[in-house]
């Protein structure tokens, strides 16, 4: 089987049901945001340690959920029904469950923190602003199109279930998070 069909050369592409649209279409737009964001997941797996075999398992649950999430919008709006959504209200209580019991691992959050700290805990961070960035993309086109209401609670979730996996990416490192000071308290440095 070939990879290439020639069949997007003029930028239009064919969406699941047969519907023919631009590539710059929000909606092809959308569902190549959460490819990217996968691809992002993946990288952020790599970064992961080996013995963090239940995070290492979220993840990879999340790129299974987010490929259903993509082939759903990959689906024009006049098709968008039940019959072919999959992200359900179960994922993003899942995702809550999850947020609540890395976070009983943390200490209690008291500062604003910045990306950093270490290579996963700042992909996990890349990863979160994503999430964000699919969720505007995919607000705006529930605004002009049909989509699975429940998308929207599921990517907010992720993006906290994120923050908090960047802060226990640290945690489990034995590295401190780089906290924002106000502009009065930093120091210039003297490069």
């Amino acid at each position: 089987m070939r990879i290439y069909t020639r069949q997007g050369d003029k930028g239009m592409t064919r969406l699941a049901d047969g519907v023919r649209l631009a590539k710059d279409h929000l909606r092809v737009e959308t569902y190549g945001y959460i490819d990217e964001l996968n691809s992002h997941i993946g990288v952020l797996i790599c970064e992961v340690p080996a013995q963090e075999t239940a995070l290492l398992a979220d993840l990879q649950l999340l790129q299974q959920e987010l490929f259903d999430l993509g082939g759903e919008l990959a689906f024009s709006s006049a098709a968008q029904n039940a019959a072919i959504w999959q992200v359900n209200a179960a994922w993003t209580a899942r995702l809550e469950q999850q947020i609540d019991a890395y976070s009983e691992q943390l200490t209690p959050l008291r500062q604003f923190i910045l990306p950093g700290g270490s290579r996963a805990a700042a992909q996990a961070h890349v990863v979160r602003t994503l999430v964000r960035h699919c969720e505007r993309l995919l607000l705006t086109l529930s605004k002009e199109e049909a989509i699975n209401p429940e998308t929207l609670p599921y990517l907010n979730r992720m993006s906290d279930w994120f923050f908090t996996i960047a802060r226990y990416l640290l945690s489990r490192e034995g590295k401190g998070e780089v906290v924002w000071l106000k502009a009065a308290d930093r120091q210039p440095s003297n490069v």
